[in-house]
């Protein structure tokens, strides 16, 4: 009897679609991809870097501070939905292709133009616009290319470049803040995604990727809202992605908080804050291409249940620690950062693995709305507890309880780790399609 992966390559070639899926390792195409995503990804961390320095001289509170942060996740989900929908009705490739096009001219727009609260709001969110359209569009050519058997190793790759590029960012303006303050570290950082957009089209400009398009018989509500594995991989990825985002944002300034304590200036605690959070960004590289790879070989849901709970743990009790040695702070860091990251990759591949090719990107996009949506709350409330937990005083209140905000966060590692439960249980129960015009196929 054939494989599912077999009935698959064989729809594929009776339907004239390029068949890729016996790519099996890490080669010259994924390099390129993976580079155009690291230099892509010194655009995200460019405003969480900067934010101790920003809210002294634009003179905002936490909840406003985090409110930047938030319309850049806002506009992330809604082109993550927009694209995600485009994707499958005309090229992935295309979609991918342009949005990192978008997203290299709205970063010089942010680098140069942002100099307040307001105009940072608008930039930050049309930078996060730009940049919705580079990640689900970037899965869905990874999963036209690679069988689901190596699927675990392409997109933990492909996120773990995503935090170099965020390490990178972190690293460039921790050592350009004290030199230029955050003028000079915008500059810097957002010219990565001009350079993405060129290594991408230059890794891309051959390979054919056309949309699954729609089939007979096929529906969302059957697809996407029926199947209740791909249910709780999205409720999984939308807790995992509140105390994710949350903790991203908001762990550069609690290090420069750390290290304000321990008598820092605050221009050199704002870079020291960065370049420790570099660090857990580097970690988080670590762990999506080990996790990805691992869940290649065990049990998906095993190891998201593992590395949810240890997440969670993590988030209870890391703002705890703001008057720890600083070098215990930074091992439970990365810690933290190690298991917070890691099963996003495994979130991703077991989606790709579970629903129909033809509803793939309508199924990423709904992931992204709600995920991403909650990731767009997380910093305003994260923010709002900070504010109410701290000494009044505008922005120059002096925040030294960070615990009860980053507890919000573990509230998400919770309800990760519950999802990743239920969707073991559930995924063994289930039957597999055995009608081939329904088996996902290559692109």
């Amino acid at each position: 009897m054939r494989s599912a992966a077999e009935t698959g390559r064989g729809l594929a070639a009776s339907k004239g679609w390029p068949v890729e899926h016996g790519t099996s390792r890490f080669d010259g195409w994924l390099a390129g991809v993976c580079a155009a995503r690291v230099f892509n990804g010194l655009a995200f961390m460019t405003y969480a870097a900067a934010m101790p320095v920003l809210k002294h001289e634009w003179d905002m509170t936490a909840a406003q501070a985090g409110t930047v942060a938030s319309g850049f996740q806002i506009g992330y989900a809604v082109s993550l939905v927009v694209c995600s929908g485009l994707a499958d009705r005309i090229s992935p490739k295309a979609v991918y292709l342009w949005s990192m096009f978008a997203a290299g001219i709205t970063a010089l727009a942010f680098a140069f133009l942002a100099r307040d609260f307001a105009s940072a709001v608008i930039l930050h969110t049309a930078l996060g616009v730009s940049l919705g359209g580079t990640y689900t569009t970037g899965l869905m050519i990874l999963a036209g290319r690679y069988p689901s058997r190596k699927r675990g190793m392409a997109v933990g790759y492909f996120i773990s470049s995503t935090s170099c590029g965020y390490a990178c960012s972190l690293l460039i303006s921790g050592a350009a803040i004290p030199v230029g303050g955050y003028r000079l570290a915008f500059l810097l950082t957002c010219l990565g995604p001009v350079l993405g957009w060129a290594i991408a089209w230059l890794t891309l400009r051959a390979t054919v990727v056309p949309a699954a398009g729609r089939r007979p018989g096929l529906r969302f509500t059957r697809e996407v809202l029926a199947n209740r594995p791909a249910m709780l991989l999205i409720g999984g990825y939308t807790c995992h992605n509140w105390e994710l985002q949350g903790m991203w944002t908001w762990t550069p300034a609690f290090m420069a908080a750390c290290l304000a304590m321990g008598g820092a200036g605050r221009m050199d605690a704002a870079g020291g804050g960065a370049s420790v959070s570099a660090l857990f960004h580097f970690v988080g590289l670590l762990a999506s291409f080990s996790m990805g790879t691992l869940s290649d070989r065990l049990d998906r849901a095993r190891v998201m249940m593992a590395l949810a709970a240890v997440s969670m743990a993590c988030s209870f009790a890391f703002g705890w620690m703001i008057d720890w040695p600083v070098a215990l702070v930074i091992g439970a860091g990365m810690l933290y950062a190690f298991a917070s990251i890691g099963d996003s990759p495994i979130l991703s591949a077991a989606l790709t693995e579970s629903v129909h090719d033809a509803y793939l990107g309508a199924a990423l996009g709904l992931r992204s709305l709600v995920g991403f949506g909650a990731a767009a709350l997380a910093p305003v409330a994260f923010g709002l507890v900070l504010d109410i937990t701290n000494p009044t005083g505008g922005s120059e209140r002096v925040y030294a309880v960070w615990g009860w905000a980053y507890g919000i966060l573990g509230v998400g590692g919770l309800g990760a780790a519950c999802a990743a439960w239920r969707f073991r249980r559930v995924r063994a129960r289930a039957t597999l399609p055995t009608d081939p015009e329904r088996m996902p196929a290559p692109r």
